[in-house]
Parts: C-alpha cells; sequence; structure tokens
C-alpha cells in the first residue's frame, strides 16, 4: 500500500447541494441544480492535495451501507487511501445538505453524528502501527477537521500520538469553532478559519482578518490563517508578525468547499517550499478559481 502524504482526519459523506443563480431569502422557492458529490471537510480538502498530486490518507468514519460502499468507491477511484476508514456495522453514511443562491449560502444542515459517535475509533491506524503509535507517532502532515466532537479534538490535543505530526486544523462551520479551543495553544498546530470563526474563538468581535489573525495569536495561538471572503485575508506566525493578501476577484458562482480549497492550497504551497507570503497568495488564488466554478465539479 502506498504510504499517503498526508492524513485528512474528519468528516468524508455525501454533499447534497441545491444551487440557484436567483438571489434567495425565507420561503423561496426557484429552479436551479440540485447536485450529489463526495464532501465533508476532510474529503474536500484530499480532493485539492489530489488535483495538486499529493495522495492523502483517509481517517473517517463510513457506513457498511451502499450510500457508504458507493462514497468509499468514488475516494479509491480519486487515488485516495481508503485502507484505513472506520466501517461502522450500526451507523449510517453521514450526510450534508446545502442551499446556495446568487446572495450567497442560505441555509446548511450537517448530519455527520456518525463520525462523531464513532470517537477514537477512527485513530485507531496511528496507535497500532499502520500508520504510527504512541513510541514511533506519524511525523507527517495532517489535516483536521472540527466535525470531531470537542472531547476527541481535546484528546487528540494531549495525545502522543500527534506528538511530532504538522497539524493543519479546520473548523467545520461558525457553529463547530468553540470545538477548536484545545488545539488553540497547540505548539505544532496551523488553524485555519474565517472571520467569524477566529471571533467565535476569541469571544471578539474582529473586523479585519489581520486584527483576528493578531487577537488568535494573543490568545496563544502558534500560527493561523484568516479568510475574509473577498476581503483581505491574512497569516500569523508567533514570533514573526502578521502579514496580508487579498484574493483575486472573480465571479462567485459556489460557496461550498471554498474554505477547504484554500486550506489544501496552502498546505502544497509550503510542501513546495514556499516562503509565508507567496504560499499565502497561492492559496487565495486557488480559492477565488475554485468558487469561480473553474475547476471541479
Amino acid at each position: 500500500m502506498t504510504q499517503p502524504d498526508i492524513l485528512c482526519i474528519g468528516s468524508v459523506l455525501w454533499d447534497i447541494i441545491g444551487r440557484s443563480p436567483t438571489a434567495m431569502r425565507l420561503g423561496s422557492d426557484v429552479p436551479g441544480r440540485i447536485t450529489r458529490l463526495p464532501g465533508g471537510v476532510a474529503m474536500n480538502i484530499a480532493m485539492t492535495l489530489r488535483r495538486f498530486g499529493l495522495v492523502p490518507g483517509l481517517l473517517t468514519t463510513v457506513g457498511r451501507d451502499a450510500e457508504g460502499d458507493e462514497l468509499v468507491a468514488a475516494c479509491a477511484r480519486m487515488g485516495m487511501i481508503t485502507d484505513h476508514i472506520y466501517r461502522s456495522e450500526d451507523l449510517p453514511t453521514d450526510r450534508y445538505m446545502a442551499i446556495e443562491g446568487a446572495n450567497g449560502l442560505i441555509a446548511a444542515i450537517a448530519d455527520a453524528h456518525s463520525l462523531e459517535a464513532s470517537g477514537d475509533k477512527i485513530l485507531r491506524p496511528l496507535a497500532d502501527a499502520r500508520l504510527g503509535s504512541a513510541a514511533a507517532p506519524w511525523a507527517g502532515l495532517i489535516a483536521l477537521d472540527g466535525n470531531l466532537t470537542e472531547a476527541l479534538l481535546a484528546q487528540i490535543a494531549a495525545s502522543p500520538l500527534f506528538a511530532t505530526a504538522d497539524l493543519r486544523v479546520a473548523p467545520a462551520s461558525p457553529g463547530k469553532a468553540e470545538r477548536l479551543t484545545p488545539l488553540l495553544a497547540h505548539p505544532r498546530a496551523t488553524l485555519y478559519v474565517n472571520l467569524e470563526e477566529a471571533s467565535i474563538l476569541c469571544a471578539t468581535e474582529f473586523h479585519s482578518a489581520p486584527e483576528a489573525a493578531a487577537g488568535l495569536l494573543a490568545r496563544g495561538a502558534h500560527r493561523v490563517l484568516v479568510t475574509h471572503g473577498g476581503a483581505v485575508c491574512a497569516e500569523g506566525t508567533r514570533g514573526a508578525g502578521v502579514i496580508s493578501d487579498s484574493p483575486p476577484p472573480v465571479l462567485v458562482t459556489r460557496i461550498t468547499g471554498a474554505g477547504d480549497t484554500f486550506m489544501a492550497a496552502h498546505i502544497v504551497a509550503e510542501r513546495r517550499g514556499a516562503a509565508r507570503a507567496p504560499a499565502l497568495a497561492s492559496a487565495l488564488r486557488a480559492a477565488a478559481t475554485y468558487v469561480s466554478g473553474e475547476i471541479g465539479s
């Protein structure tokens, strides 16, 4: 079996997305398109990593149902390592549903209950020598998403299984941002958040990404990247300060998955040796290309 270039830990599920070119409000009933694609934060990151030529290994929960079999097969066809996925006998495959209009994300529901119910079962390959152990922990990149429970994220923050990893961490949504609190001060963690999520983590209303990055560093974060849609975004590193850049202006045709694309592209740029400013610029370009609908599906 091929050794993964990076481990993607978190939600791998079916994305059911309804999109309309019409601006929408509460109660709108409009024509559009409905798609079902592999999704979830960990999956979206993994798909972008594959586009850049990396081989991700997935650590997640997928049910032993027809939807789960189809999802694992889709992941394998894309070149991801699926051998370490926890396949539950009694939990269904998770799903995410969103409605997007011309005026942005209207509403979304994440049904990631199976991932939450599985707990640390998804981490077994990091402990049983398949990918590492407490004596010889995984020493490479890990993309970790906030769909895990706060208890499991706290366990990860203190676990020797993650002591030598390069942790890249993202919340699943603003509603789950507080789950990342145990990892906020982790010395090997890089947090990828948007402005709203940064404000929630710091219990302070920030008005710009550079301000939010500085605030997170003051709260003990080792390294952070803060996005703000089409406005100025920032990267902050303890001891090196905050830098910022603006994404290219594009016509936005989709939103779901943009932050995950940004995170994956930034990881790839740094893996290729890019310094702070070029890595940030590369990630912003990739996210802008994604939301304009020019790559992927």
